[in-house]
């Protein structure tokens, strides 16, 4: 999730005003369906007869409920099917996500599971996930303001096919700060984000990382190469400073606000929106502005003072995994320079450039961000 950039102070943009110009890489820092219940349809009774009375409804078990786009039965304020938690360590504190409250798909089962690393999971509804011919569980990194809601369009587009997780950082949402009193470092965020595969229960997984958490992506891939299968990296950067960009004062601007009382929640809409492109509108807009403050003041401020140590560009030629590199056009935080600057960079990389998106391109332009991802996990032809 994106912020103000390093030469001024935190201020609102006009809806569809032209791009400004970008305001460095570390400017990302402030970033960041109603299920329906479908009515009983009585059928036309034969001709010479009385119409039946409806029968009673079957009671059905709801992991047994065999689900179809056109045949399911949802019970209102209820999730279409609980999902049962993988692995002994997902059997505690799980709270399925309520249908009232998320974009249900009718292919996709939601679910939320709490602890010091706290998730959002989306995964098929009719049973185990498809056998795509590999990895079949997906990580999403949210950014420096928001959350795992963040992803909430990629969960339900995808969620179908593969086994989606999108985390709350530690120190954000419902995640516990790490453990100590050292800073937060990428390197621990890192080997937080195997732990979080391990309380998965999985080998291998794709990661998916947007502007701070495509940062975390990076460093991910190189510390940990043999758990991340492919890459993906959504609006971020190799380095912070690649304008110039002093970092003391790039933390003294943002942690003024926080110094003088301010939270998250009171800058949200002005960051928001200023980071954005004239496509955040909405439904989309109000989910982004109640991510970035649900966020602890003590969780940003240590965000804040890790994300200037950031610089791999001496070290991406070394990350292994197939990588497409994902940006939109109209991103002023980290723009499309710093996209082909990775896309260069990590060998054999693609990039993918979304028209009249800002910084928060997976919320602004969710159709073909989710398209880059669906064709880049499932492009065996080019990365054999």
């Amino acid at each position: 999730m994106g912020g103000p950039g390093p030469h001024g102070r935190l201020r609102g943009s006009r809806r569809g005003a032209p791009a400004r110009a970008h305001r460095g890489v570390g400017s990302d820092l402030l970033e960041t369906a109603r299920a329906r219940e479908p009515g009983r349809r009585r059928r036309a009774s034969r001709r010479g007869r009385r119409p039946s009375a409806p029968r009673p409804a079957r009671r059905v078990h709801p992991v047994r409920l065999r689900l179809h786009p056109r045949r399911q039965r949802v019970e209102r304020g209820r999730p279409v099917a609980q999902a049962r938690p993988r692995g002994r360590r997902g059997r505690r504190g799980v709270a399925p996500v309520s249908a009232s409250r998320s974009p249900q798909a009718a292919s996709v089962r939601w679910r939320e599971v709490d602890g010091p690393i706290a998730w959002r999971e989306a995964a098929p509804a009719a049973g185990p996930v498809p056998d795509t011919g590999g990895t079949d569980t997906i990580v999403f990194l949210h950014g420096l303001g928001g959350s795992r809601t963040a992803w909430d369009a990629q969960l339900a587009a995808l969620g179908s096919r593969w086994r989606c997780v999108a985390w709350d950082m530690p120190g954000y949402g419902a995640s516990a700060p790490l453990p100590g009193d050292g800073p937060l470092t990428f390197a621990r965020l890192a080997d937080a984000v195997v732990e979080l595969i391990d309380r998965l229960d999985a080998a291998r997984v794709h990661l998916v990382g947007l502007s701070f958490g495509g940062m975390i992506a990076q460093h991910t891939a190189l510390a940990h190469p043999r758990r991340i299968d492919r890459l993906v990296l959504v609006d971020t950067s190799p380095a912070f400073g690649l304008d110039g960009t002093d970092p003391v004062a790039w933390k003294r601007l943002r942690l003024d606000r926080l110094d003088r009382g301010e939270t998250p929640a009171d800058m949200a809409d002005e960051v928001i929106r200023a980071v954005a492109g004239p496509g955040l509108t909405g439904a989309a807009l109000d989910s982004q502005v109640a991510a970035m403050g649900r966020i602890p003041a003590a969780g940003l401020r240590a965000a804040v003072e890790c994300l200037p140590h950031h610089d791999l560009r001496d070290r991406l030629h070394r990350i292994g995994a197939p990588t497409v590199v994902i940006v939109g056009e109209l991103d002023t935080e980290t723009p499309p320079a710093y996209a082909r600057l990775l896309a260069d960079a990590i060998p054999g990389a693609r990039l993918v450039t979304v028209p009249g998106a800002g910084h928060l391109t997976p919320a602004e332009a969710p159709d073909p961000v989710n398209a880059a991802i669906r064709d880049h996990l499932l492009d065996t032809r080019r990365f054999p």
